[in-house]
């Protein structure tokens, strides 16, 4: 029977040996129970005079403490809540940091947030020299400070540098990362982390052994240990973060204000600072939104994807071992490189010798990305290169549990290389097609087992984009759909799963979006004018750029798709077309609306490409752009045109049952293609601006430009009744 209670203590020679393990939960987070039981514990170990030092473990496997718990977030009614929350909790990292018995920390496993701010307020840290063992402060991606003296701690321990990445960026620092700036004292093998820690608790209250301060060398010395340093390095951290986030995101800002209120005015002033900013930034509506998507994400990973049914538990699932991959071009040998990293056997096919080297060249290029940031061991490379191989013909296609294919968008031959993977592989294979934008449902009328035929939609690069759109037809076996979604989550996708239609959900709502911004081109638009407004909108790339990076020949094709099935709405504007015909193909041709140097890195607009749009000879200035002779279009205009057709679009995809949810719908906008995370996605900014805002401002736009911007019945019927798509903000 466990115990109810989350930390348990076993005295040993004099150290108190204590493992936190939460009850009737895979990881350890910080909640006001947790708390209370460590106020309790070290008030009675500091009366204990037998004890001389403590440990503290974690008993859950690869995970030492995942921070605080966000759904206590939810509770809080105010910024002056928040505040005390914080207060309380740098009184109690304050109370651990004098403790009389010293405290050592034996970490393996993941330690954020929250956990980072208790680590750091202890005497020692030692951390397990192990892939699963990452420290981090990402309570900026929540909208949040740290607001347990993380502000103020951090610099001092590992430099106001190294301090400013971890708390602004959020990312991971891997164990031998934070012995090289100073975040842990030691590393040691896992097998032996509870023996070290003891006997360094015991040399640390012998006098024996305690921590060694990180100097950060000539550099550190200049712009750590001096005023003058630390006000550029602050300024610079400023115009940085200013420069990055364009103002959306006001918790960076915060926390470089309360690293600096800590130096300028002292400890007490930094930590008061620090917790009026944590409440401050509580009581934010980016905080909410992203607090919102935090939670969104968490419920997607315990989804199984299809509707269970009544006494179900779960869906037995079919475990993929074995995947053959059809195409080794850019999807597929992305799709290649992240499968072999979870242990996947990997065939992949192509047409000739030369293009399943270069795929498996692609492969090796992202993992040895990975081997030099020291994210994997050369062993773990050389582990996952041998489960890949490469084929020209189905050979070792027999036995693979799935099959996806990534060939040309074109419809003839995905129906070829379905017909053959059915007569290549075992009747129980599972067979996944990547298009973006044809139905699965159209695809699987090749299909002599049309059940076992399913959409699993990657996006590019796949290594680096976080979704996954499962799609399903009316005659998919639902066993089939949850076995993709579940292998799609091992891949470490987020996923969604949607119905069948051309575009699915992401790329329909994308499309009206990508056309608008080339009839704004048609209109005479500068094409950095049209980016930079969707940039100052939130997004981490304008329209225009976009279509660059996909490939302007890609999106083309599945735009025609697209007005094929929608109709006027999504006809493709003019200026595209005329680049396409030109043969500028975007970034991997080096040649699109932008200029491109040999490594593909982005420059300017390529003023040449001006000779290929519509209207030319506009002898006017342009608001935010560079072009020569090209109309002035305000920014907020540019935004409303753009982004209100998808809005209207995910609204349709709602009605008709595309996406199960407007949960859904969110999540697969903002990891799809980047709709601006602080504003929640396209739903939740729908709710912001209340559907008879919306639907007033289409009907504006309806007038001006007739068939384009005509509100979505669902808009109308929500206008009329004043709903909203969650029942919460």
């Amino acid at each position: 029977m466990s115990s109810p209670y989350a930390l348990t203590t076993e005295i040993l020679n004099g150290v108190a040996v204590i493992t936190l393990d939460l009850p009737n939960d895979p990881v350890n987070k910080f909640n006001r129970a947790v708390k209370e039981e460590f106020v309790a514990l070290f008030d009675r170990l500091e009366r204990d005079l037998n004890v001389r030092a403590a440990v503290l473990l974690s008993g859950k496997q690869d995970s030492w403490i995942a921070g605080a718990d966000i759904e206590e977030f939810l509770e809080l009614k105010s910024a002056a809540e928040a505040e005390r929350m914080s207060h309380d909790g740098q009184l109690l990292l304050d109370s651990i940091e004098a403790l009389r018995t010293p405290l050592v920390c034996a970490i393996h496993g993941v330690c954020l947030g929250g956990a980072v701010e208790l680590a750091i307020a202890t005497h020692y840290r030692i951390a397990t020299d192990h892939p699963k063992t990452v420290l981090a402060l990402p309570e900026v991606q929540l909208g949040l400070i740290p607001g347990a003296g993380g502000t103020q701690r951090l610099p001092r321990l590992i430099g106001i540098r190294a301090a400013l990445d971890m708390i602004l960026t959020g990312r991971n620092v891997r164990a031998k990362k934070a012995l090289q700036i100073g975040l842990v004292d030691e590393l040691v093998h896992p097998s032996i982390l509870r023996s070290v820690a003891i006997q360094r608790a015991r040399e640390i209250a012998d006098g024996q052994r305690k921590h060694q301060k990180h100097s950060g060398g000539i550099t550190g010395l200049l712009l750590d240990e001096n005023l003058a340093g630390r006000k550029l390095v602050l300024r610079k951290a400023r115009e940085e973060t200013l420069k990055k986030t364009r103002g959306h995101f006001p918790a960076p800002l915060a926390a470089i204000e309360a690293i600096d209120a800590g130096y300028s005015g002292g400890p007490s002033k930094g930590y008061r600072e620090e917790s009026r900013l944590f409440g401050e930034m509580s009581a934010t509506d980016v905080s909410k939104q992203l607090i919102f998507l935090f939670f969104a994400t968490t419920a997607l990973k315990k989804d199984p994807g299809v509707t269970l049914a009544e006494g179900e538990g779960r869906i037995d699932v079919i475990p993929v071992d074995k995947l053959g991959i059809l195409g080794a071009g850019f999807m597929g040998s992305g799709i290649a490189a992240i499968a072999v990293q979870q242990g996947t056997l990997v065939r992949m096919k192509d047409a000739d010798h030369g293009r399943v080297a270069k795929g498996m060249a692609a492969v090796r290029d992202v993992l040895k990305e990975r081997l030099e940031k020291r994210q994997i061991t050369r062993l773990q490379y050389t582990d996952m290169m041998t489960l890949l191989g490469g084929t020209v013909d189905y050979s070792g296609f027999r036995n693979a549990d799935l099959v996806i294919e990534a060939v040309f968008e074109d419809l003839d031959v995905k129906h070829q290389v379905l017909k053959e993977v059915e007569a290549a592989t075992d009747p129980d294979a599972i067979f996944a097609s990547n298009t973006s934008t044809i139905p699965i449902s159209r695809i699987a009328e090749a299909a002599a087992r049309p059940e076992r035929v399913v959409g699993m939609h990657f996006f590019s690069p796949v290594h680096k984009m976080p979704l996954l759109e499962v799609i399903a037809t009316s005659r998919t076996d639902r066993r089939v759909v949850a076995s993709a979604v579940a292998y799609g989550k091992k891949l470490g996708k987020t996923v969604i799963v949607v119905a069948d239609g051309p575009g699915f959900y992401v790329n329909r709502i994308l499309t009206p979006y990508i056309n608008e911004a080339g009839r704004l081109l048609d209109q005479g638009a500068a094409i950095d004018a049209v980016d930079n407004a969707l940039l100052d909108f939130g997004f981490p790339v304008g329209p225009i750029t976009l279509v660059d990076e996909v490939g302007l020949d890609v999106g083309s094709k599945a735009g025609h798709i697209m007005h094929e099935a929608f109709g006027q709405r999504f006809a493709p504007p003019v200026s595209m077309q005329a680049v396409v015909a030109s043969g500028r193909y975007g970034r991997k041709v080096k040649k699109g609306f932008y200029l491109y140097d040999e490594e593909g890195k982005k420059g300017a607009v390529d003023q040449s490409v001006y000779a290929l749009l519509m209207p030319a000879g506009r002898g006017v200035s342009v608001e935010g752009g560079s072009g020569q002779q090209r109309t002035t279009i305000p920014a907020l205009e540019v935004q409303q045109r753009t982004v209100l057709p998808m809005l209207n679009e995910a609204a349709r995809c709602l009605a008709e049952g595309v996406i199960r949810s407007p949960r859904d719908g969110d999540v697969g906008a903002v990891f799809g293609f980047g709709f601006p995370a602080f504003r929640g996605g396209p739903f939740r900014y729908m709710d912001t601006l209340g559907a008879s805002e919306i639907v007033k401002q289409l009907e504006e736009l309806n007038d001006r430009f007739p068939g384009r911007f005509e509100p979505a019945e669902q808009l109308l019927y929500m206008a009329r009744r004043s709903e909203r798509f969650y029942s919460q903000g």
